[in-house]
């Protein structure tokens, strides 16, 4: 999965329009390996934007869970946290080498 896509059910608030549509256009540059199309590919490209937008919204209202909405500061938090980390532990590989 590209790493820019963030998850988007079970949040509260809910994810917003702009959320949706951020995580489709990172999904159609991927899979198209294009982060910018030519002006002949600009339709197909935003038409493509457009169509996964609408059905990662019309997924994300009919899935359902029992767990409890995660909080986004808290899991953003824990976001930070990791790439600390991870950043720590590349910085002491590439010092062992």
């Amino acid at each position: 999965m590209c790493r820019n896509i963030k998850t988007l059910h079970n949040f509260e608030p809910a994810a917003t329009d702009d959320e949706v549509r951020s995580a489709a256009l990172q999904y159609v540059r991927k899979i198209s390996g294009s982060t910018k199309p030519s002006r002949a590919n600009a339709a197909a490209f935003d038409r493509a934007v457009e169509e996964v937008a609408a059905a990662s919204e019309r997924l994300l209202a009919s899935l359902t869970t029992t767990a409890p909405p995660k909080n986004r500061e808290v899991e953003a938090e824990r976001a930070r946290a990791r790439g600390v980390q991870a950043r720590a532990r590349q910085a002491a590989s590439l010092g062992a080498a």
